[in-house]
């Protein structure tokens, strides 16, 4: 029936969080502290030259390239207090997901944690639309890390269509130059 149906799915779901974030790197954002799964992570660069681009929206820093590769850099910062990250620890982490490639700017990325299954609680706002890229939280001793899906996350940003369309429009481009 209905019930088993809706168990099944939820453990399936259970299984991803903790097949995803076993081994995660774990960052700052705010006062918080996130992590998102090492296999989504390309690299973790220092905030160098972002290309601003106006009219696109306000969490979009602009675009930077990263061993040739263009992308678009977010900030995390602003998705979530609207404040934008600063500091001396900025750091942009490059990110994997197959809707695109994209910069995740957070305040500090800190360090390469493995969480056990056993600490990873699936979180209960799932169903809250705006922040459905939190699917996990992971309790240790004495830190809260929230987990999250960096493909969900992009998808869930107001505006990323565009984004995405303004990337291909330059890469389009860039072709037609070296062509």
């Amino acid at each position: 029936g209905l019930f088993s149906r809706n168990c099944k799915k939820y453990s399936k779901i259970k299984g991803a969080i903790s097949m995803g974030f076993e081994k995660s790197v774990v960052f700052a954002c705010g006062q918080e502290e996130y992590a998102v799964p090492v296999d989504q992570v390309v690299s973790i660069e220092k905030l160098e030259r972002v290309t601003p681009i106006p009219h696109l929206p306000n969490y979009l820093l602009g675009f930077t390239r990263v061993r040739g590769e263009l992308i678009p850099v977010i900030d995390f910062g602003r998705i979530l207090y609207n404040q934008p990250s600063y500091g001396e620890q900025v750091r942009i982490i490059i990110l994997n997901t197959d809707i695109v490639n994209y910069g995740l700017v957070v305040t500090d990325a800190r360090e390469i944690l493995d969480f056990d299954a056993s600490v990873l609680k699936q979180v209960g706002l799932v169903n809250y639309a705006k922040t459905a890229y939190f699917t996990a939280v992971a309790n240790l001793e004495d830190r809260m890390i929230t987990c999250v899906d960096p493909k969900i996350l992009v998808n869930s940003l107001e505006g990323i269509r565009e984004i995405i369309e303004y990337l291909h429009k330059m890469l389009a481009n860039e072709e037609n130059v070296n062509a």
